[in-house]
């Protein structure tokens, strides 16, 4: 025959619900280090690299590179190679497009703003039709800025991905810093400069400039 507990059931229960309170207030449930939180810590950071670049090599090294928007796109349409040698960048990878560093300067003979990928279209040699169409944001195409300088370089990047990244940081700092600010309102028959940089490519209605710089004079 089993031996009765010498402890009365009833009084079992407080103390194991004593026992386990304790362990509960012993331990605590602390989050599993997550592996992209860590890489976040340090994580790529476009926006940041190129705002540290911006005022002290970017802008410098597009005011010494870039020429006449007429005369780079002459030698262009003749002789890409000799216009990247002389207005572009010549360490770019051996299958990408030349992208020349442009100043483009005259009068806005018509103007986008009611889409996010606004432009404004520029006649330079003042016959009345647009020679230049220049991106004024606040989304823009391509990677222009980027590519025209000869001290960015696919091999410096992890990937693919950061690359883009860093094209599309480009943009967006021009967009934020100079774009942003620039008068949305009529702009046809004003006059404006930009320093900036395009790609030659294939079905292009105008060249596509992407400014780092732009000016619009006041209206006639």
């Amino acid at each position: 025959m089993l031996n009765k507990p010498t402890w009365p059931v009833k009084a079992i229960w407080p103390i194991l619900a004593l026992i386990a309170s304790i362990g509960l207030g012993a331990c605590k449930i602390l989050p599993t280090p997550s592996a992209q939180g860590d890489a976040n810590a340090s994580a790529f950071n476009p926006d940041k690299m190129v705002d540290d670049i911006w005022t002290s090599k970017v802008i410098p090294y597009l005011s010494q590179k870039a020429g006449p928007f007429a005369e780079v796109h002459a030698l262009a349409k003749t002789d890409q190679a000799a216009a990247g040698a002389k207005y572009g960048n010549p360490r770019k990878q051996a299958n990408s497009p030349w992208t020349f560093a442009v100043r483009v300067e005259g009068k806005i003979v018509a103007a986008n703003t009611q889409s996010r990928a606004g432009t404004m279209d520029i006649d330079i040699d003042g016959d009345g039709k647009a020679d230049a169409r220049v991106q004024i944001g606040p989304a823009m195409r391509g990677t222009a800025l980027r590519d025209s300088l000869d001290f960015v370089q696919f091999n410096d990047f992890t990937n693919q991905i950061d690359f883009a990244q860093f094209g599309k940081a480009f943009n967006a700092h021009a967009d934020k810093t100079v774009l942003s600010k620039l008068p949305r309102e009529a702009l046809e028959g004003r006059t404006a400069k930009v320093l900036g940089a395009y790609t030659i490519e294939s079905g292009q209605d105008l060249p596509l400039v992407t400014p780092a710089e732009a000016e619009i004079g006041p209206k006639p």
